[in-house]
């Protein structure tokens, strides 16, 4: 099942990441012609990039991408990503997994030919039962030949490690804040246009090889993140001017 919101978030984004803050992106009437969708489902689309500040429309001018955001660096390069796990019960539900063509953007992410097969995999995750996130997984097809829906269920990084001799070694991931769709919020049981956390991270081996991109989104009203400090000797009274400073961080999620 591929979600027809997710496929018109993708171009967007692509479109976006061709160009540079402050440039106009085709209008409505050009994108829906070159998607095929209605223009309700293309501003859904949109309406979600410009909530999470990746365009901006300006009445009776267009839509532009927006200026670039502040950055902050919450974990040093060299600090050990060590995170107790969440509490409950995960379990997942595959709702699609299929073999496509990268393309330019998630090409880019992960280091292969646009050309370049790989696997995608859209599941549900649920805690004690209760749906909890969304996730959109891709993984080069030449890591994992065969990969079934049971082998995503059972846990992947466990699957990648055991059967397929690659150890996940670092990620970089990026939290935002977003609402979800219809679709989105029908498969997570929640109102539409409810809040939500955008995960979007890649994971590489101990070789720097990219081995998977994930988008995923997690509902708003289920979920947090925990951040601690480690306040070292000498370090300023206030936790958060010494976490802006570049202290000694590590985060769990809720």
């Amino acid at each position: 099942m591929e979600l027809k919101r997710a496929r018109v978030r993708e171009h967007l984004l692509a479109v976006i990441d061709g160009r540079r803050p402050g440039d106009a992106i085709p209008s409505e009437r050009t994108l829906c012609a070159a998607l095929e969708v209605s223009r309700p489902t293309l501003r859904a689309a949109v309406d979600e990039l410009v909530a999470t500040g990746l365009l901006v429309r300006e009445h009776g001018r267009g839509m532009f991408v927006a200026p670039a955001k502040i950055t902050q660096e919450l974990v040093a390069d060299d600090h050990p990503a060590g995170a107790p796990r969440s509490p409950g019960g995960w379990t997942s539900t595959v709702l699609e997994l299929r073999t496509t063509r990268a393309g330019a953007r998630i090409g880019r992410k992960l280091a292969i030919s646009p050309a370049a097969e790989l696997v995608h995999v859209t599941r549900l995750r649920h805690v004690d039962g209760a749906p909890i996130a969304l996730e959109q997984l891709h993984v080069p097809a030449d890591l994992v030949p065969g990969l079934t829906a049971a082998d995503m269920e059972g846990g992947f990084y466990a699957h990648l490690r055991e059967r397929r001799g690659i150890r996940p070694a670092h990620a970089v991931q990026s939290i935002e804040p977003t609402v979800l769709s219809e679709e989105e919020a029908v498969l997570l049981e929640v109102p539409v246009l409810s809040p939500a956390l955008l995960f979007d991270r890649i994971t590489s081996d101990a070789d720097a090889r990219p081995v998977e991109y994930v988008r995923s989104l997690y509902r708003g009203d289920r979920y947090r993140i925990v951040t601690r400090l480690a306040l070292g000797e000498g370090t300023p009274e206030d936790p958060a001017a010494s976490a802006a400073g570049g202290g000694v961080w590590w985060g769990t999620v809720e």
